[in-house]
């Protein structure tokens, strides 16, 4: 996969400009055929989790939008499409092991819905709010299951290149946040 995190030449950090890298036939294959069971169940679970956190990731900004044109939205349509990028990225995973996503994934669609509707109610700050703190906690589950699951190299690259991109995202709000008029 084309790593979407790479820096611009003048600016550090995570490259957000970046919202679907490319991805090529060649990077589809199948995996994990000699990992024991063990290390297997591990994966299978982590990338159901990852799944699902995503699935609820892409909900909470779906449901942020308004029908009014307005930079907020512009951002929350693109982190939205991020965010697909990134189920798209477990799903593919998932089905590369051999596994599906979970049966429950659909409780998550629900959390994300409400987290969303209900930021989305309460006004610019309290989405921008949301968002920082539901990425956050993805960055942290990132980091943990990065620590704790024994990954393949490609899933693992996925994987960091997904954290890295969660933390663009909180950058970004936080900027929002701190501007003048966090409500462009």
């Amino acid at each position: 996969m084309e790593q979407g995190n790479q820096p611009a030449q003048d600016t550090p950090g995570p490259d957000v400009r970046i919202i679907r890298p490319r991805m090529r036939i060649e990077d589809v294959r199948r995996r994990g055929e000699a990992m024991p069971r063990a290390r297997l169940k591990k994966i299978k679970k982590a990338l159901r989790t990852l799944h699902t956190l995503e699935t609820m990731a892409q909900n909470i900004y779906k449901f942020q939008l308004t029908q009014k044109p307005s930079a907020l939205n512009h951002q929350l349509i693109a982190a939205m499409c991020n965010e697909m990028t990134h189920l798209q990225d477990f799903q593919v995973k998932l089905y590369e092991y051999g596994w599906k996503p979970s049966k429950w994934r659909w409780t998550y669609w629900l959390v994300g819905w409400a987290f969303g509707t209900v930021s989305r109610l309460r006004g610019p700050k309290a989405i921008l709010k949301t968002g920082i703190w539901v990425e956050s906690k993805a960055v942290d589950h990132y980091a943990e299951l990065l620590e704790t699951v024994e990954w393949d190299d490609d899933t693992r690259a996925v994987i960091q290149k997904d954290q890295a991109d969660e933390q663009g995202h909180i950058s970004r709000w936080r900027a929002l946040l701190e501007a003048p008029d966090p409500t462009p």
